[in-house]
């Protein structure tokens, strides 16, 4: 019996260890051309709200991974104390949060961080990037060029494809650490 639970120990720390290089990938996935400009960290009640202010201007990534428990992210232009009734950006995953706040959002622009009321407490740690990347208009050269357009165009789906295609792969790796996970757990009560 003992070497069964060595096995599960050894597996357990196996998935444990898959998921902690993810996460740790996800972070150095960020293109060269953000500027970090702040790392906010906190803690969050349950149903509780935190609010910040963003004066920078230009367009801005927020970046904010729940350390513990889940906080999610609401954002307005329109409002300092964005709620889950009233926002203009969210994101609400149980994992990394991000949101992309254009640079034509009146400022200053309120952030409200939500502790969700399925964790008592929210640890959070969000990184405040300045997105340097040059918007290209094509009517600005004075002429429109219809191919130049195609190719920008080809562009962003490629690189769109490619997000979801890593995202996939994500999944399904993970759906099949948690299938074994379930057949060993099955396997030791049978």
């Amino acid at each position: 019996m003992a070497v069964h639970w060595k096995k599960v120990l050894v597996m357990l720390l196996a998935c444990q260890g898959l998921l902690m290089t993810n996460a740790y990938n996800e972070e150095e996935d960020v293109p060269e051309e953000w500027l970090l400009l702040h790392v906010v960290q906190g803690q969050i009640g349950a149903g509780n709200y935190s609010y910040l202010r963003l004066n920078h201007e230009g367009k801005i990534v927020l970046q904010m991974h729940s350390l513990k428990g889940d906080a999610d992210l609401y954002v307005s232009d329109k409002t300092l104390h964005p709620s889950f009734d009233d926002y203009e950006l969210q994101s609400v995953t149980c994992g990394q949060d991000v949101v992309h706040v254009p640079e034509d959002f009146h400022r200053p622009v309120g952030i409200g961080i939500y502790g969700h009321p399925s964790h008592l407490e929210s640890e959070f740690e969000m990184k405040v990037y300045y997105d340097q990347t040059a918007v290209k208009y094509p009517l600005d050269a004075g002429s429109y060029n219809p191919e130049d357009m195609e190719i920008n165009l080809k562009q962003f789906h490629s690189t769109e494809d490619e997000s979801q295609d890593e995202e996939s792969v994500f999944w399904t790796i993970l759906i099949a650490i948690l299938k074994i996970i379930a057949e060993i757990l099955f396997w030791l009560y049978d």
